[in-house]
Formats: structure tokens, sequence, C-alpha cells
């Protein structure tokens, strides 16, 4: 028995087994250490900016609910520990990586995704200013990812993004996982949704990089009209 339940552990922790972009899986292999990891590395490492945060939020709160069928069940104190930790010591992290030389890691990367993430965070920054950009940033995929560099190597002063950076990483992380625990409790059962459920989050977090990306393509014919 001891090695059955040995060897079905080692399977579950196996790289063959866990899928980076699958928050179920995440969560299922590493618990509430893999939100505070996750977390750290999308909001802090440049080469995260792939990783499922909205997702992997949301569904560590519904897998917090009581009384959950599921595989796996998880503490919500732990989790909320788990998921300001990481987004909050990753997005200081970012920033003092971009005041030593974000532009010159970020030209090093050949991610189309990334250059466009960093030139959105740019925007972001010049357009709301540093603390309403560093807080939106927080909810917009690879956004999240490129502005906490992108304030460092613009040199927005240390304070103003710390102080920013800890109300939108609380809003964000507490928020998501307050709602996934919210809906787990109202809806029975909710947990043999959770795939059509984990879409329907990545679907609303893409949403403001799709109107983004419409709104430029729709400005650029008439770019071109003036000239």
């Amino acid at each position: 028995m001891p090695l059955t339940v040995f060897a079905a552990a080692s399977q579950a922790l196996s790289p063959q087994a866990v899928n980076l972009l699958d928050a179920g899986s995440l969560l299922s292999a590493f618990g509430a250490l893999g939100v505070a990891v996750v977390l750290f590395a999308e909001t802090g490492l440049l080469v995260g900016f792939f990783l499922p945060g909205d997702s992997l939020l949301f569904t560590a709160g519904l897998l917090c609910v009581p009384g959950n069928h599921g595989a796996v069940h998880l503490s919500l104190p732990q989790v909320l520990c788990a998921a300001v930790a990481g987004a909050l010591l990753g997005a200081q992290t970012g920033y003092l990586i971009g005041r030593r030389g974000g532009r010159a890691l970020l030209a090093r990367s050949h991610s189309r995704k990334l250059h466009e993430g960093a030139e959105r965070a740019e925007e972001l920054l010049g357009r709301y200013g540093h603390a309403k950009a560093v807080v939106l940033a927080r909810f917009v995929p690879i956004v999240r990812t490129v502005l906490n560099p992108m304030a460092g190597a613009l040199g927005v002063p240390s304070r103003v993004f710390t102080l920013w950076q800890v109300v939108g990483g609380l809003v964000w992380t507490v928020g998501l996982v307050l709602a996934g625990y919210a809906l787990g409790s109202s809806v029975p059962n909710v947990d043999r949704y959770l795939l059509p459920i984990v879409a329907l989050v990545v679907l609303v977090s893409l949403t403001p990089v799709a109107v983004e990306a419409f709104r430029r393509r729709g400005a650029r014919p008439s770019n071109g009209g003036s000239h």
C-alpha cells in the first residue's frame, strides 16, 4: 500500500504529469505553493508571461470550498497568503530587474507578444500615470508581466511603485480567489463545471487585450490615409 501511494505521488509530481498552462494540473501537483511560484514567475520574470494567473487564482478559490468533491481541496487562508506573497514579491522583483537593465533584457527576447506587451505597458504608464497604470496592469495578461520591469526601466519612483503594486496585487489576488470561493459556495458541485468556468475566466481576462488589438487595427487605415 505505501508503495502504491508513493508511486501515485511521484507520478503526480513528475514533469510529464504537470501542465504549466493548466490551472487544475498545477494545483493538483503543487497546491498553494504552486500559486505562489506561478504568480511570482508571471509578475516578476519576463519568461512567465504565458502562465495562467487569472484562471489559477479563480480555480484555487473554487477548490477551497468545504465539501468539494474534486480530487484536490485547498485551504483558503493558505491560498490567499500564497497568492498575495507571490504577486507582491514578483512585482517588486520585476521592478528591480527593470531598474538594472530591463530594456536590455527585453531587447534580447524574440517574443512578439512580449514586445507588444511592453509597448502596451509603456502606453499605460504614459496615459494613466504611474499609480493607475500599475493597478490596471494587474488585470491584463502579458502586460502585468512586463509593466513591472518597464516601470523600473522608466524610472517610476520606488515608493510610488511599491505602494500601488501592493494595492493592485491585493485587489487582483484576493478578489479573484474570493470570487472563485463565492461561486463554489453558492453552486452545488461546481467542480463538475470547472473546465468551462476556467475557460470563461480566461476569455474575460483576455477581453482587454482583444479590445485593444481591434482598436489599433481600426486606427491603422485612418492613419495611413492621412499621409
